[in-house]
């Protein structure tokens, strides 16, 4: 899991001060964690249209303009900020370039944009190698297969948490700002994920002849 660099608030009381290098270090430190997380999230049929450096770039642009507001009023740690504003940008794009497949606008902006596959299978072997997957006794590709599949019947909301915990690597401080909750909050709603996971894992087995 990522861990803040120690020198972030330096730099932020720095760029308060107006020093101009210290806004641009401050912004540009985070480019390869904004580039993954779009990587991640970004669908694949969008994929010869978009790339995630040109979002991480008009993410930053954006975040440029905005900083003397975010420097004043500090509502987030700074990366939940900026990571709120490549988010945005990339609901948009989802928006614009794939709601023709979807049933309607408002269905789409009431939902996550939906995790790649690429991006499951990612999530599948990080769970199983964080120990967090049930301890059956079947080969490791089985098992992916069974937690690609509990993944899939998994609520949006607890999957979205597994997501920016083993995909995205945020730090709890830095999910529980996402999300706009309490530290203890995320705890309890972490926990409660790997408990439904393992839960809809448990019936598959039953399932199975």
């Amino acid at each position: 899991m990522r861990v803040e660099p120690p020198d972030t608030e330096l730099l932020i009381e720095q760029a308060s001060r107006g020093q101009a290098t210290a806004s641009d270090q401050l912004l540009m430190r985070h480019r390869e964690r904004l580039r993954h997380m779009v990587s991640v999230r970004l669908d694949r049929r969008l994929a010869a249209r978009v790339d995630p450096s040109d979002v991480v770039q008009e993410t930053l642009a954006v975040a440029a303009r905005k900083l003397p507001n975010y420097l004043r009023d500090r509502p987030l740690p700074f990366y939940p900020w900026l990571r709120s504003i490549a988010w945005e940008r990339v609901v948009k794009l989802h928006l614009r370039h794939l709601k023709a497949q979807r049933r309607s606008v408002m269905r789409e902006e009431s939902q996550l944009p939906g995790l790649p596959d690429e991006s499951v299978l990612e999530l599948a072997n990080r769970l199983i190698d964080s120990g967090t997957s049930p301890s059956l006794r079947v080969e490791k590709k089985e098992l992916r297969g069974r937690v690609r599949l509990a993944l899939s019947r998994l609520r949006e909301t607890d999957r979205e948490i597994l997501v920016l915990r083993y995909l995205e690597q945020l730090s709890n401080k830095e999910i529980a700002a996402a999300l706009a909750i309490s530290e203890g909050a995320l705890k309890m709603r972490h926990l409660r994920a790997l408990t439904s996971l393992k839960s809809i894992m448990s019936e598959q087995m039953k399932e199975e002849p």
